[in-house]
Order: C-alpha cells, then sequence, then structure tokens
C-alpha cells in the first residue's frame, strides 16, 4: 500500500534530481499531471518546514542543504564500511557488469550501493532500487541468512508471481533453489525477475547486519560466465574484508 501524500514528496525530490534546477509550480504540475492547487499546497508545505526555497524571484522552487543535513545525520548511524564500496567498485571493473550491496525490506530487497557499469548495455540501478527478495539472486543470497522461521514469516506475506520463466512461484521453489544455492555455493537468477537479466551474489553478513553483494547484467554476457563471476565475489570479499573484525 503507497501513501500517496507520502510518494508525492519523494517524487518531488526525485525530480529535483533529475532536472538539476528550480522548477516552478507551474512546471512541476505539469510535469506529474497533478492538479495547481493540490501542488501548491505540497510545495508551501516544503518551504514552510525548509525543504524548499525560492533561489531568485519568481524563478521557482529549489531543495535546501537541509535534505543534505539530515542525510548526513542518518547515514552517519548506519553507515557501511568503507570497504564495501571499494568491493562493488573492483567487481564492475573486473566483470564490466554493474555490482550493488543489498538489504532486506520487507518481502523486497532494496540496493543501498550500487557501482553501475559503463557498458551502453547493461543493468540500469540505482540507491534505493528494490526488488523481490524471493525472486532475485541478491534477495535469496539475503533469505540464506534468515532463520526457517524468519523465511516462514516472509513467505506469508509474499505475493508470488510468474516475473519470468524462471521465477519460483511457491514456498517449496524458493526453499529448493536456496537449497541448490548452497550446494553451488552461490545464488544465481536467469531472468527469474528482469527479463534478459543474470547475475550471481553471495550473501555478506556484517556485524548483525544482513547484506548482500550482486553482479549482473544482460543474460546473453553474464550468463555464461555466472560461475566464475560468483567465484570472483568470493574472493574479491575474502581479500577486502577485514580479518580482525566482523566489520
Amino acid at each position: 500500500m503507497i501513501v500517496r501524500q507520502a510518494a508525492n514528496v519523494l517524487e518531488i525530490m526525485e525530480f529535483f534530481a533529475q532536472v538539476k534546477k528550480p522548477a516552478t509550480l507551474a512546471e512541476i504540475a505539469d510535469h506529474f499531471g497533478w492538479p495547481r492547487s493540490s501542488t501548491f499546497n505540497l510545495l508551501a508545505t516544503l518551504s514552510e518546514k525548509g525543504y524548499l526555497y525560492e533561489p531568485r524571484p519568481r524563478a521557482g522552487f529549489y531543495p535546501t542543504p537541509r535534505w543534505l543535513a539530515m542525510a548526513r545525520m542518518i547515514s552517519e548511524v548506519e553507515p557501511l564500511p568503507a570497504w564495501t564500496h571499494q568491493l562493488i567498485s573492483d567487481l564492475s571493473t573486473e566483470t564490466g557488469e554493474t555490482a550493488s550491496i543489498v538489504a532486506p525490506a520487507g518481502v523486497m530487497a532494496v540496493f543501498i550501493d550500487v557501482v553501475e557499469s559503463k557498458a551502453a548495455i547493461r543493468y540500469f540501478a540505482t540507491i534505493g532500487h528494490r526488488v523481490p527478495i524471493h525472486a532475485t539472486a541478491s534477495g535469496r543470497a539475503l533469505l540464506l541468512q534468515y532463520s526457517q522461521e524468519e523465511r516462514d514469516s516472509v513467505y506469508r506475506k509474499i505475493e508470488f508471481k510468474q516475473y519470468g520463466p524462471s521465477t519460483p512461484i511457491s514456498i517449496e521453489a524458493v526453499e529448493t533453489e536456496l537449497r541448490n544455492s548452497i550446494s553451488r555455493g552461490y545464488c544465481q537468477s536467469f531472468a527469474d525477475y528482469s527479463r534478459d537479466l543474470a547475475g550471481a551474489a553471495i550473501p555478506l553478513p556484517i556485524g548483525d547486519r544482513r547484506l548482500s553483494v550482486v553482479v549482473a547484467g544482460p543474460e546473453f554476457r553474464i550468463g555464461p560466465k555466472v560461475p566464475d563471476v560468483a567465484a570472483l565475489i568470493a574472493r574479491t570479499v575474502d581479500r577486502l574484508r577485514p580479518k580482525t573484525t566482523a566489520a
């Protein structure tokens, strides 16, 4: 269930991140197809709370630095260790594909750090991108860190859909794939969720945080190399993870 008013606020911020310049009420309303009156009320509220301002008279609205200040305060509480970004940077460079750190978010897996491939045809993923936890390699690498009781609780909330020809569409199918993942030593996906996309992932627990690391790209390019990519991920984690700490 999406709360529309909350979604509208986030969509406005994503809009400014894309256009990178002030925008008038009319431009924002037209972009989203919103009524002028409700757009005005939303912009006025954000301005009153100190999140928007008008850089120049009648030039439109733009976010204030308050967003950045709050984001910094929030991120300082649960920062990712610096080596994890080096991990996905090295993996992306060596494989030529998109590499990401992923965390659980209910029945979804959310990307919390991403290094995109530089190839023209690539897996387009950004921080905040969400995928079904049961239907992706990155998500299943998270589920492997759950107890059976915890997984059963997640399964009860999942709406199983046939996203692709190999999507697991039952609890037993997911559990079978998890057992197969343990046997092979990594999780894999071949268009399980996204058409023509393949990837390899392994669990990346850090302290008490359940994370996974995934490398994904077009199936025609990465598909034949998935076992090699998985082995590379494991070697790179072993090389970069600090030996004297769980972080």
